[in-house]
Order: structure tokens, then sequence, then C-alpha cells
């Protein structure tokens, strides 16, 4: 066996996980095979084992699934991958029905299948770190617990308490394992483990899961109980609602809950491995383990953070301007012990941005997530000023100032002085290139771009935009300080928009065309809701402000006429800048966008009817289908011209800035992995049509199409 050891000595079999040249454990092909070797050896050796433990040599207790080999799997090996799974399961139930005492001895993280491994036992036992995760996290790859997990924590828990864990992959920390009752006993250390094993063994010589005990009752009652009828009855609808029909894990997830509780143990496992064999094999799962797992992981180990030594630790952090971004920024630097500066022009206005943050923090008291004293802590580390010279001696200065060349060089060249000797400068605009604004810097090779998002404390994206003269120690440092933040760093490029803000409009200029087009608002929205987007292209021009795209519209059109060229504005941008200049209509702030937004509180927003009248025409065709396929084509050509031109130089970073920082459905992937996801040929043919129906952009040119070929993942 080379995946388990196995090992009797005194009566006790003890199966050791340890997969080679693998850093952590996992359900491969070869596990499979050495689990069939083991069973069969524990079967042979019954009648001289009194225990069984198990355990693994690695830093944690079992990882789960193989998943890149999930990648791999076509339609056509469904069979194979229900056999296998059913195969695993048995080999589980051989073990916990052999009438010998199962222990798991816990040491560190068990997630996925490598839970499923751990319910194997009749008892665990854990190490007692608030760090050390367990659960079923499958639903957020696009699959469901399919090694036994549904079943076996249905059963534990009964149908209603399990569904957080099972539906939503709610996560728990051994003790809060042991208040569930999923965990049995917590140790100091991992040393403490196997002697508790040993010890309960010898106390419980007679072993059997609580559902092969014939007084076993399903806590809280089966779908025959009339409160769980009643329950049972809406879920499924409350369920299509939120996952719009686009994501069939939780629906499988569910029926896997309710048909199981009605039928025998054996035959529930039949159940959720039918369900699983089904959706490991769809493109759903493949796109999402792709982008969440592989791709998230490679952000998260570095991937595209320039090869330079040592880390970047932030000490001191000057943010210039106190808005609700510059807010939001010092409260996340704070948050994670960073000393931060916040300037504005007045100190009213910096105190202002303080209060902001102090807001945020109250929210976390509120919720008992936060204690008072570590809520005055944090604050303390926010200094709010008007004195430039509070800024000496920071790591990083960056600028969050209002989106105009002039004011942003002028701040530059006001605070770069006060930086620590080493230190770097940023700018958090969302749309005028570094490259430009770096010429205001005395040192352009330590000027970078650090985009974040709005809200800060809600987007875990953050856009690192090398300029033209942008050093790679820069961009390192850039990476380091996005990860002390514990947000998530995709590095781009400079260019125009950069990568997120004109992926970002093509979308919301795409429904405002739509809207010019004739076609009625509410329809553009449904399309937008469903192709799987957050909102609506008509509500996010609101959120954004319609004001600040006329802004940047101008500001583009000036841009190219210093170059010796016309900007031609798209249908959508010529009628946003008639909602503004014509009918003055600013955007949500202002009260007034595409929507009407009513002053009385619990009041709702509502369409604008104006809408109707000014833009809609009776002969306007429209298929919805079209529609979708609209919005989200023309986002993932844009991003497939990012990465021929060189603004993206990954197909991960593509991928989870694209659902991140822009809401790109999280079913596809992401805007790259929808292109792969639907087959390249099939997706250029779609493409080639619609632009034949809808113009430019969705045209896909050679050097494109080769980019889309050149960076197709392999598995």
């Amino acid at each position: 066996m080379n995946t388990i050891r196995y090992e009797l000595a005194a009566g006790i079999a003890t199966l050791t996980f340890d997969e080679p040249g693998s850093p952590v454990n996992t359900m491969c092909l070869q596990w499979q095979q050495d689990l069939d070797a083991a069973v069969r050896q524990v079967l042979q050796d019954q009648d001289a084992i009194r225990g069984i433990v198990l355990a693994s040599a690695k830093s944690t207790f079992f990882a789960g699934a193989d998943l890149k080999g999930m990648m791999r799997l076509q339609p056509q090996d469904a069979p194979r991958v229900f056999r296998e799974i059913e195969q695993v399961k048995k080999n589980f139930r051989t073990l916990e029905t052999l009438g010998k005492p199962v222990v798991a001895c816990l040491n560190g993280a068990a997630l996925g299948g490598g839970w499923e491994v751990a319910l194997v036992a009749h008892h665990r036992v854990a190490v007692d770190n608030t760090r050390i995760q367990f659960g079923l996290p499958e639903i957020t790859l696009g699959l469901i617990p399919g090694a036994s997990g549904i079943t076996k924590m249905t059963r534990l828990l009964g149908l209603v308490e399990a569904q957080p864990y099972i539906l939503e992959s709610k996560l728990f920390n051994p003790r809060e394992a042991l208040k569930l009752g999923l965990v049995h006993e917590l140790m100091a250390d991992a040393d403490a483990l196997r002697p508790a094993a040993l010890a309960w063994i010898a106390a419980n010589p007679k072993a059997q899961q609580p559902w092969d005990d014939k007084a076993y009752k399903m806590p809280g009652g089966t779908p025959a109980n009339p409160k769980i009828a009643g329950m049972l009855a809406v879920a499924p609808a409350a369920l299509k609602l939120k996952t719009r029909g686009l994501y069939p894990a939780p629906e499988a997830a569910l029926a896997v809950m309710v048909e199981g509780a009605q039928v025998d143990f054996d035959t529930a496992l039949r159940i959720e491995t039918r369900y699983l064999a089904r959706l490991i094999v769809s493109p759903v799962a493949k796109n999402m383990i792709n982008t969440f797992f592989f791709n998230l992981n490679a952000i998260k180990a570095g991937q595209s953070r320039p090869k330079v030594e040592g880390r970047f630790q932030p000490r001191k952090v000057g943010v210039l301007g106190a808005g609700m971004m510059g807010g939001g920024i010092a409260h996340a630097q704070a948050s994670r012990g960073i000393a931060t500066v916040l300037k504005d022009v007045t100190q009213d206005k910096a105190d202002a941005g303080k209060a902001y943050a102090a807001r945020l923090t109250q929210a976390g008291v509120d919720k008992g997530r936060m204690r008072p004293q570590d809520q005055a802590a944090l604050l303390a580390r926010i200094t709010a000023t008007e004195a430039m010279q509070d800024l000496q001696g920071c790591d990083l200065i960056m600028e969050a100032v209002f989106e105009n060349r002039e004011l942003k060089a002028k701040v530059t060249q006001a605070a770069e002085p006060l930086l620590a000797p080493g230190g770097f400068f940023a700018s958090n605009t969302s749309t005028l290139p570094i490259t430009g604004l770096a010429k205001a810097s005395a040192q352009p090779a330590k000027f970078v771009g650090i985009h974040f998002f709005s809200p800060v404390d809600k987007m875990k994206l953050v856009e690192i935009i090398r300029g033209a003269q942008t050093d790679h120690e820069t961009v390192a440092r850039a990476y380091d300080y996005v990860q002390a933040l514990g947000k998530i760093p995709i590095v781009v490029n400079d260019a125009r928009g950069f990568f997120t803000s004109r992926v970002f409009g093509t979308f919301v200029m795409e429904g405002a065309g739509m809207v010019g087009e004739g076609i009625p608002a509410a329809v553009v929205e449904q399309a937008g809701l469903q192709a799987g987007m957050p909102v609506g292209p008509l509500a996010v021009l609101d959120e954004t402000a319609l004001a600040l795209s006329v802004h940047v519209l101008d500001q583009t059109r000036a841009d190219f006429r210093a170059e010796g060229g016309t900007y031609i504005a798209t249908r959508g941008e010529l009628l946003v800048e008639r909602m503004v200049k014509e009918f003055d209509r600013n955007g949500r702030a202002a009260g007034a966008g595409f929507y009407d937004y009513p002053v009385e509180a619990g009041a709702k927003k509502s369409l604008w009817p104006q809408l109707k009248t000014l833009f809609e025409r009776a002969h306007a065709q429209w298929e919805m289908q079209e529609l979708k396929d609209r919005l989200l084509y023309r986002q993932s050509v844009e991003t497939a011209r990012c990465l021929a031109e060189g603004v993206l130089t990954s197909v991960h970073d593509a991928n989870i800035g694209s659902i991140f920082g822009i809401g790109f459905p999280g079913w596809t992937g992401g805007a790259m992995q929808f292109i792969y996801g639907t087959g390249i040929d099939a997706f250029l043919h779609r493409a080639e049509v619609l632009a034949s129906r809808h113009g430019q952009g969705f045209v896909v040119a050679p050097q494109v199409k080769d980019a889309i070929r050149r960076h197709q993942p392999n598995y």
C-alpha cells in the first residue's frame, strides 16, 4: 500500500494516511485501491483486532477528493465514478459495522472527503485548536458531499440543523464540533490523541454508529413530521430563488437529504452516490473546481507575485482622502494591526472617515464578533488628521482622492517626500492609467496602482496595477500588503480601465445599449439576473453613479484628442450621457438614475417611469437567451482581449478578478473559464453570430483567438 500504512500491534489496527509526494492526503485512485487492500487486511485480522485507529502522518488529517482527477472526467465516465464511490462506501461500512470500535485522531483539518473519512469512526478525538477546520465545502465547488457526508450529517444533526453544514458549506472548528456532538473529545496537542483513542477503545469494546442502533430516531424528525414537512414544502422554492437555477449542487444536496431521510441507511447512501456521479462530470462542477480551488490557490500561493526575496510587512500606512473608500481602507488596515494615518484637507473630513471606520467596527460588536476593547484598540490605530506632516515615516502612502489627474498629482508630490526610506506610493484609482499618474512621482519605479473595490469591508478583491516603470520589488510589496489585509490580489499591467473597470464597463454599457435599442429596462435587468450577475446592469450603473461614467467618458474623449484621435462612444455610453446631461439622472447617491429612490423609510426603489416613454420601442424584438448571452459574452470577449494585449498575464487572475471584482457568475468559473467551459470553438461561433447582430464588441480578432488557445489550462 502506497498511501496507507497498516499496522497491527497489541490488538490495535492503525491505518495511517500518508500520500507520498503530497503535502496532504487525498482520495486519489491509489488511495481508493489502498483502502480496498487495508480493509481486506482488517477482515483477515479481525479476530486479533480490539479496535481501529484512523490517523494521519501529515500536518492535516485529510484534504478530500482528488480534484485534478475530477477535472479530467467526461460525461461518459459517470457510471465508472458511481462504481468507485460505491466501493469506497462499501469499505467505510465494513469498518464501521465490524463490531470493533473505530476512532479517528484528528490532528488537523478534515474537509470534504476528509471529514467523510472522519465520520467512519464511532469516536472522534481532535486537537483543541480554533484554527483547525472541519466540514463539507463541496457545494462551493459545484459538488455535493457524496462519500456518505450528507447521509451521515443529516442523521447526526437532523434535516433542519444539518442544512447550514451541507447546503451552505458552513465550516466549524473543533470546539464547535464538540458542541454539535460531531467530535467527542478535545486534546491539547497531537501527541495526546492516540492515548485518548486507546483509552476509549478499551472502555467501549462494542461500538456502533447511531443509525445502526435499532432504537435510532432522526433528530427533529423525518419528512413525515408535519413541522418538517411544512419546512420542506417551501425549501426548494427558496433555494431556487437563491440559486436562480444556475447552481445544481444545492438542489441535489437538498434532494439527497430529504430522499435519504425516508429510506434505510444503505439505500440513502446509494441515492447520494447517484446524485454525485451526475454532478461530478457536469460543466458547472468543472468550472467551479477550476476557479474556486485551483485558480484561487494559485493566487494565495503567490503565482502572480514577482519573484522577489523577502516579505513586506507594513507597519505604518498613510491614506490620502477620508471618504467612504479611504475610511474603508483605514478600517481594513487597522483591523489587521497596521498603524494608519487617515488624512484629508480638513480635520472634520478626516474625522468623518474615522467615524465611518468606527461604524464598521460597531457592526462587529453588535453581532458579537468583536469585543468592545478590541474595537477601541482597532480605532486607536487610526490617526485622523489634516496635517500632511503626520504621514512622516509611512512604509506606504496611498491616495484615494477624486478621479482627477491634477488633484492626484498634487497630493502625490506633497506626500511622497514623507515616505520612510525604501517606502513606496500607490494610487487607488479605478480608471486612470498608472503610467500617466506616475509622472507626478519623483520615483516612478516605486509608484503602483492598488485598486480597492467598494465597499472595502465586503469586497475581497484588490487589483494591483503595474505601471510602465513600476519595478518588480514594488509590485511584490503591493502583493504582500494586500495579502496582509486578508484580501485577494491580482496583478495586471497598465491600460485604460485596467482589467476590472474595463470589463465591468462592457457589462453595464451593453445593458444601457439594450435600453437604447428600445428593449424594456425591466427585461434588461432580468437578463442580468437570469445570467447569474448579482444585480442588473442598470442598477449597478446607478450604484456606481451615472455621473462618474460620464466623467470617465469625457476624460477618455479628452485623452484621445490629446493623442490626435477621436473616441467613438458606444450606444450605451451615449444613452448614459443623455440620462445625466439631458435628464439630470446622476445615480443613486443623487436620488435619481435608471431607478427612482424614494426618501420614505422602507420604500423600495423602482425603475424610472420615463424610461418607457423615452426609450422603449413597441417594435423592438428581443429573446431572453440572446440578452443573457450578450451580457456574458461581451465581458468574456473583453477579458480575452486583455489577455491578448498583456493587460492580463494569467487565466487565474482573469477568472478570480472577474468573479470577485465584477460579479461575473460563479457557475461559469469566471470570464475565461466561461470560454473554456463552453468549448473554444462553440464560444467563437456564438461570438461571431453576436458580432453580426450587435457589433464590434463581440468580434474576436485572430490574435485574441490565439491567446485563448495558448492559455487554455491542461489538467
